[in-house]
């Protein structure tokens, strides 16, 4: 199939296909007339790596998960391994944007939000701190 009927089936747009074929992480046959032939294991692969992308994993992470869904011979461990590494990073992340939250919540709540010029908002932005109240 075409790189349109790719696109169709896997859900994802042909710019990100043709950008996952520039790094070799699907790689089509050629047709005679030298246009890309995606089988329907190159759009299976293609839907797998869309998932995973939506799951969190790297384009990197996700080479290794396709090779790993390749591979007969691999052992569930080291499936689990990336799942629970990202997990972790997850976590971080979240931690990280329950403290960004925090700290705005804390600026928000100390702007007085109207007319004048004195804001805490810009004050921390530009490198003061706020005084409690």
């Amino acid at each position: 199939m075409n790189i349109g009927q790719a696109a169709q089936f896997s859900g994802l747009p042909s710019k990100t296909i043709r950008y996952y074929e520039s790094i070799d992480l699907v790689v089509p046959d050629r047709a005679g007339n030298g246009y890309r032939d995606y089988s329907e294991k190159d759009v299976h692969q293609l839907s797998f790596v869309q998932r995973a992308r939506s799951l969190g994993f790297s384009i990197e992470e996700c080479r290794l998960l396709l090779s790993l869904y390749r591979d007969d011979q691999r052992a569930s461990a080291d499936v689990k391994r990336l799942a629970l590494n990202k997990i972790d990073e997850i976590e971080r992340k979240i931690l990280e944007l329950q403290s960004l939250k925090t700290t705005l919540s804390k600026l928000a709540k100390h702007c007085q939000g109207n007319n004048k010029p004195d804001c805490p908002i810009i004050d921390d932005l530009a490198g003061s701190t706020i005084t409690s109240n």
